[in-house]
């Protein structure tokens, strides 16, 4: 595979991802949009590290893939507990954590 198409596929699943997070109010709507933008950073460095013969690139994935599954570790037990509280996942529902 070439690394321009490797590019093209990242920036397209990133630009998803961000029009994801924007545009949504459903919080698991949010998380799946914030894990299409880390998989795409993850396609980004598999691909420099093949194409550079570097293997620094594959140390970075598995630190984002270990930063990932914590944040959907944390995030969803946060959703479950405001879910419980709410009843709803719409992010505008939730202004219980204005201070």
């Amino acid at each position: 595979m070439d690394l321009s198409l490797c590019l093209f596929i990242s920036i397209s699943l990133f630009a998803i991802g961000i029009i994801g997070v924007l545009t949504r109010r459903n919080t698991l709507i949010m998380f799946l949009s914030i894990e299409i933008m880390l998989n795409s950073s993850n396609l980004l460095f598999v691909s420099f590290a093949k194409n550079w013969q570097n293997l620094e690139g594959l140390v970075w994935v598995f630190f984002i893939l270990v930063l990932a599954a914590a944040e959907a570790a944390v995030g969803l037990a946060i959703v479950i507990n405001l879910f419980r509280a709410k009843q709803t996942v719409d992010v505008d529902q939730y202004n219980t954590l204005r201070g």
